[in-house]
C-alpha cells in the first residue's frame, strides 16, 4: 500500500462565534485505504513518549525535545505502519488533528519535490502535540520541522485552543501557509487545497514558510494577479469534480443553504472560509461528516441507486476508521475544558461518544482494540454494525437513527453530569474523577451499541439470499 492510499478524509472547522456554545470545534474524518484498518483512543503520558522517533513507512527521523505533554491519540490498533496517531489533546489543552491529505500540481512537484526522509501523516502527531502550547505555536513548529526535513506529501494541519483554529497547508516538499479561522466562519476542506487570498502583511491571521513569496516569483508559478495560495498551489482536475468538490458542496449547502444554491457539485468556485445561516452544533458535525448527499439525487443509499446515479465521493464512506470531534470549551475550569468526541467506524452508521481528556487512561472499550474481529471492542463493533447495515439500509436504518439520537443525547446528558459532579475538584482529583466517569460514559454506550449490533444482525440475516421459510409455500 502506498502512503497516498492511507488516508483520505474530510475536515471541519468552526470557530468559536460560530459555535453553538463558543467552543472551538475541530473535526475530521480519518478515512483509509481499505474497509478495516482498526484504531484505538489511548492517553500517551510523557514517560510514554519517544525521545528518538524513526517513522516506519518512509525514512523520516528525529531527534524530540525533553519535557513532553501528556496528550490524547487515536493511532493504529496495529503499528506494523507507524503510530498514525491522528487526533488528539494535550494537558495544557491545545487539540491538534493531522492529516487532511490535499492535492497540488506539476509545476509545484517540479519546483520543490516531496522528499522520502521528510514528516507525513504517519508522524504528524506524535512529534509535534506533545511540545505546544498554543495553536500559533503547532504551525510554527511543524513549519520548522519542514524547513529542516521537508515532507514526503502534500497535507493539511490543524491546531486549536480555547481562542484560535489554525489550518495549516503543505505544498511541495518545504512549503507552507497556515491561516488563522475567523471566529465567525467556519470551513470544510475535502483532500483539496484550500486557502485562497494570503495577506503577507497580516501576522495575526497568516503565517508561511519565509522563501513562500520568493518562492512562486523565481519559478513562474503565479498565473494570475493575486497571491490565492489555491490557484498557484492546488490541483483542478477531473478526479477533484467527482472525489473531492462535491463533499465541500454538500457541506456547504448543509451549513448555508442560500448562498450555494448557483453552486454544483463539480464547483471549482466554493469559497475556503465560509459562514453558516445558524450556530454550529456537534450533530451538525455529526451529520455532515456521515453524510451521503441525503436529499439529493447523488445519494448511493437512495432506493434503486447506481453508479451512474451516484458518481460523486460521499463524506460518510465504508473506509471511515474514525471522527475526531476537538472541543475546547470556554466558561468551565481549564482542567475540564477539553472533550474528545470519538466515533469510531463508519460514521453513517455509528455515533459519537464524549471523553473528557485530562485523565490517565481511557476505557477498555475504546483502548484495547485488537487485530482480529472482537466484538467487545469498541472499533469492531462498530465495524460489523457498518457492514451489516450498508448492505440492507432501508430496513435497518430506522434503528441505527434511533441508536444515534439516544447515544448523542446520552453524550450531552453526561457532558453536564460530569461537569456538575466534579465543579469542585482540581488537580489530580479531578483527573482521577473524569477517567472514571470516562469509564461510565463507555460502559453506556459499548451496552447500547451491543443491542444495535443485535438488532441490525437479526434483521440482516432474515434478508440475505436463500432465506427459505415454509410461508414460501
Amino acid at each position: 500500500m502506498s502512503l497516498s492510499e492511507l488516508s483520505t478524509c474530510t475536515t471541519i472547522l468552526v470557530g468559536k462565534n460560530a459555535s453553538y456554545d463558543g467552543s472551538t470545534l475541530i473535526a475530521r474524518n480519518e478515512d483509509t485505504g481499505t474497509a478495516a484498518d482498526p484504531k484505538k483512543f489511548v492517553v500517551v503520558k510523557p514517560e510514554d513518549q519517544p525521545r528518538e522517533y524513526k517513522a516506519k513507512m518512509s525514512q523520516f527521523s528525529i531527534t524530540l525535545p525533553d519535557n513532553p505533554l501528556r496528550y490524547t491519540a487515536i493511532p493504529n490498533a496495529v503499528d506494523k505502519q507507524g503510530v498514525w496517531g491522528e487526533a488528539g489533546i494535550n494537558s495544557d489543552n491545545v487539540a491538534m488533528s493531522a492529516t487532511e491529505t490535499i492535492t497540488t500540481n506539476e509545476r509545484i512537484l517540479g519546483a520543490d519535490p516531496l522528499t522520502k526522509t521528510g514528516v507525513g501523516e504517519e508522524d504528524l502527531l506524535t512529534v509535534t502535540l506533545p511540545y505546544i502550547h498554543s495553536a500559533r505555536e503547532g504551525v510554527e513548529r511543524v513549519g520548522e520541522i519542514l524547513k529542516t526535513h521537508g515532507t514526503y506529501e502534500s497535507n493539511g494541519i490543524i491546531f486549536s485552543d480555547a481562542n484560535e483554529i489554525w489550518y495549516m497547508e503543505t505544498a511541495g516538499g518545504h512549503h507552507w501557509v497556515a491561516q488563522r479561522i475567523p471566529d465567525d466562519a467556519y470551513v470544510v476542506a475535502p483532500n483539496q487545497t484550500g486557502i485562497q487570498e494570503v495577506n503577507f502583511a497580516d501576522s495575526t491571521n497568516f503565517l508561511f514558510a519565509d522563501d513562500l513569496q520568493t518562492f512562486v516569483e523565481e519559478n513562474h508559478l503565479n498565473l494570475g494577479d493575486h497571491f490565492n495560495f489555491r490557484e498557484i498551489f492546488g490541483s483542478h482536475s477531473q478526479l477533484d469534480h467527482h472525489y473531492n468538490t462535491p463533499r465541500a458542496w454538500y457541506a456547504q449547502r448543509y451549513f448555508n443553504h442560500a448562498a450555494t444554491q448557483d453552486e454544483t457539485p463539480m464547483s471549482d468556485a466554493l469559497p475556503f472560509i465560509t459562514h453558516a445561516d445558524h450556530k454550529i452544533t456537534i450533530e451538525d458535525i455529526k451529520f455532515v461528516l456521515s453524510s451521503h448527499y441525503q436529499d439529493t439525487p447523488y445519494d448511493p443509499f437512495a432506493l434503486g441507486a447506481t453508479k451512474e446515479t451516484a458518481p460523486f465521493r460521499p463524506i460518510g464512506i465504508n473506509r471511515t476508521q474514525e471522527l475526531s470531534v476537538l472541543q475546547i470549551r470556554p466558561n468551565v475550569l481549564a482542567e475540564r475544558a477539553a472533550i474528545q468526541w470519538v466515533a469510531l467506524s463508519a460514521n453513517p452508521f455509528n455515533t459519537l461518544v464524549p471523553f473528557f481528556t485530562n485523565v490517565n487512561d481511557t476505557p477498555a472499550s475504546y483502548r484495547d482494540t485488537t487485530a482480529v474481529v472482537d466484538s467487545k471492542n469498541a472499533y469492531w463493533a462498530n465495524r460489523l454494525i457498518a457492514v451489516l447495515t450498508a448492505d440492507h439500509f432501508q430496513a435497518t436504518i430506522s434503528d441505527v437513527e434511533s441508536y444515534q439520537e439516544k447515544t448523542l443525547g446520552y453524550g450531552h446528558q453526561r457532558v453536564h453530569e460530569i461537569d456538575t459532579a466534579n465543579a469542585q475538584l482540581s488537580d489530580s482529583a479531578l483527573t482521577d474523577a473524569l477517567t472514571t466517569a470516562n469509564e461510565k460514559t463507555a460502559e453506556h454506550i459499548m451496552a447500547q451499541t451491543s443491542e444495535l449490533l443485535s438488532k441490525v444482525l437479526g434483521t440482516a440475516g432474515n434478508l440475505v439470499p436463500g432465506t427459505f421459510t415454509r410461508d414460501n409455500y
